[in-house]
């Protein structure tokens, strides 16, 4: 990890966002247990996020992944088009690798899965705060693993996201208004992609791999 000639604050300003009132609780809780911490705010959706970083201007903003109609991947784009210096730490249940990459290119500085202990979640807050980036072993080993050059297009996501539905390449290409030569191309260069033999390993690629959600 590289260290960037950043200043921390005195007191590292959190802004926690979750859409389960226990979980966002528990951890503004652990951070309010800290002297050289403070929660600033927190809610429960990616558009309550966006108000409330431009109200505060937090230090870090603790996101969930998985929010009610804009998603937390959408909300990070979204605050760091507006502020491009705004750091954020994941906080998911999401371990696929195509998660951790989407998150990490969005701009998140740390990807941490819900099952940490607190003590990795104060070290991630204070590295980040220091200019670091924070991705425990798992985290890491997984991007490692990841495949090269596996990255669909928009319409061959689309496509997959309908193979995950079971649907047939008739109805994908009813659905999408393409024809049934044009899916079994897509489906062809999918499997290639995610290296995998048949649609239904794809369909457990996809969801393993955080492609696709269900």
């Amino acid at each position: 990890m590289l260290r960037k000639n950043v200043s921390q604050p005195s007191q590292i300003r959190v802004l926690v966002i979750d859409d389960h009132p226990v979980v966002r609780f528990g951890l503004a809780a652990i951070v309010s247990t800290q002297p050289d911490m403070s929660v600033v705010a927190q809610a429960g959706t990616g558009e309550e996020a966006l108000a409330l970083h431009r109200q505060h201007q937090p230090d870090i903003t603790l996101m969930d992944l998985r929010l009610p109609s804009m998603s937390g991947l959408e909300a990070i784009r979204r605050i760091r088009k507006e502020c491009p210096s705004s750091r954020f730490i994941v906080l998911t249940t999401y371990e696929g690798d195509e998660d951790i990459f989407k998150a990490l290119e969005a701009g998140a500085q740390a990807y941490l899965l819900k099952g940490m202990s607190q003590n990795e979640l104060l070290k991630a807050i204070r590295a980040v705060c220091a200019g670091l980036k924070y991705l425990p072993a798992s985290v890491s080993k997984a991007l490692e693993d990841r495949p090269p050059r596996s990255e669909l297009s928009p319409r061959e996501l689309q496509v997959l996201e309908l193979i995950v539905k079971g649907q047939s390449n008739k109805e994908i290409a009813e659905a999408l208004k393409i024809t049934e030569g044009t899916v079994k191309w897509h489906v062809n260069i999918i499997l290639s992609l995610l290296n995998v033999s048949d649609r239904t390993q794809a369909a457990v690629a996809a969801l393993q791999r955080g492609i696709v959600h269900i």
